[in-house]
């Protein structure tokens, strides 16, 4: 039992202290405020400073970890008050993120999103520096302050990295458009950090990737091809993990690497199923797929650790107030819960034992499948520009003329297939409805001393 509100904020606490000890410090004290309205001069309360300023030196502290983002001037204000360096909850994240960036491309967007946040912060060092003077003719006014010429060459860096990041942003585009040349699904793990993405990634590719008990532990993307899947080869990215209040400048500098999470075929969307607020962490997660816009992405829903449910079942009654949460504790065993006509919705695994993984598995080549055109197509000989289209995609697996056009064998993501659907001259409106009728990957085209244009009553033919 106890007051929902009050446990939140429990674990919101644990949680950033967790953030602390990732980023390297030690907690040695903490306090907890509530706060109605943010105070302007301090973000809280004076009397709450003030005791702030006494634990910080009765403690001996040499830094300030604030749960919330603050103004520059509340944190300049809490600096000079309690005598000691101050950081917000968007400061420390950045600092996990630089620490944690080792690929060229994480560098620099951790790097720009570092800057970007220090540039309404630069007053605090240069208050006590006078104007340069002008020395020339013409130039007898007052020059520029430290503060000014700062602030230029911090636009003027930050505009190299986004000329650097462009740069980037091209070449993984480039290597995207051979994957799907190469018809070749994408599946992206997101997920709230520390759900176990990495260990999952590893467990079900192989591959050799840094997974840790600790936040952030994942920040480069990785890709890996998964072969032995019914619906053909596919790939794996393991992405960077959300978190609550994420910093709006952190997103924006990742968007070339968040693109693999909004570009994929479908998201394996891991949740930690031992987390007493896993609903939370799943809100957050999608309100974040909301930003980048990746919030139409089909999603598998990944519930891991079910290794460590049976732990908390035998342990303390955690979940007697909560008939739902019991019950789920008891089915520790590997499960797919479907819905949607059969569609995967929940698949309940242990990346740590593999349990469940080849019930994933087996979720993710159905829902690849439903979520993929293959088959015969008859294109007649006045869609050229269709066929084109459908060649410079990558979509056409193999191709052979006929007596009035040519018949392809498609492959590809339906919602790469869509934007088609817009052509003009009726093609697109034709394609949207050959495939709506349903193709079958099975059936051969016709042979060539067929029309295969037409069907009895002049149909444009299309195997099914």
């Amino acid at each position: 039992m106890g007051d929902p509100a009050a446990s939140r904020n429990v674990d919101e606490a644990d949680e950033f202290g967790e953030l602390a000890r990732s980023a390297g410090a030690t907690v040695v004290g903490s306090l907890g405020a509530r706060i109605d309205k943010p105070n302007p001069k301090f973000f809280v309360g004076t009397g709450k400073a003030e005791e702030l300023k006494a634990q910080r030196a009765a403690l001996d502290a040499d830094l300030i970890l604030v749960n919330h983002a603050l103004s520059p001037v509340q944190e300049r204000n809490l600096e000079r008050y309690a005598e000691c360096r101050v950081v917000d909850r968007t400061g420390l994240i950045l600092d996990i993120f630089a620490q944690r960036a080792r690929s060229h491309e994480g560098k620099l967007q951790v790097e720009l999103a570092q800057l970007k946040h220090m540039s309404t912060r630069l007053v605090r060092g240069w208050t006590h520096l006078e104007r340069q003077r002008g020395g020339a003719i013409g130039l007898r006014g007052p020059g520029e302050t430290q503060l000014e010429l700062d602030r230029r060459l911090l636009a003027a860096r930050m505009k190299q990295l986004e000329q650097r990041l462009e740069k980037v942003e091209i070449q993984r585009n480039t290597a995207k458009r051979a994957r799907q040349r190469n018809s070749v699904p994408t599946a992206a793990l997101v997920g709230y950090t520390n759900a176990g993405k990495s260990t999952l990634f590893n467990t079900i590719t192989g591959a050799g990737v840094y997974a840790a008990d600790q936040l952030f532990a994942t920040l480069d993307p990785t890709l890996r091809r998964i072969d032995g899947l019914a619906c053909g080869p596919v790939l794996l990215a393991d992405t960077v993990g959300f978190i609550r209040d994420l910093p709006h400048d952190l997103v924006a500098a990742f968007k070339s690497t968040l693109s693999e999470t909004r570009e994929a075929d479908i998201l394996l969307h891991v949740v930690d199923a031992a987390d007493p607020e896993r609903d939370r962490c799943i809100e957050e997660v999608q309100r974040v797929l909301e930003e980048i816009g990746a919030q139409d992405v089909p999603q598998i829903f990944v519930y891991n650790k079910i290794d460590l449910l049976a732990t908390a079942d035998d342990g303390e009654d955690q979940g007697a107030s909560d008939p739902v949460r019991t019950s789920q504790q008891k089915q520790t065993a590997p499960r797919l819960d479907r819905l949607d006509g059969g569609r995967t919705a929940r698949a309940w695994v242990s990346a740590v034992t593999g349990a469940g993984i080849d019930l994933l598995r087996d979720a993710l080549t159905t829902a690849l499948q439903h979520d993929r055109v293959h088959g015969w197509l008859a294109l007649p000989d006045h869609a050229g520009r269709l066929r084109a289209r459908l060649i410079a995609a990558g979509f056409v697996r193999a191709e052979r003329p006929a007596e009035c056009g040519w018949e392809v064998r498609i492959d590809a993501p339906r919602a790469l297939i869509e934007p088609l659907f817009g052509l003009p001259d009726g093609e697109g409106e034709w394609l949207r409805a050959q495939i709506a009728s349903g193709i079958d990957d099975d059936t051969a085209p016709p042979a060539h001393g067929e029309d295969p244009r037409r069907k009895a009553g002049g149909e444009l033919w299309l195997p099914h």
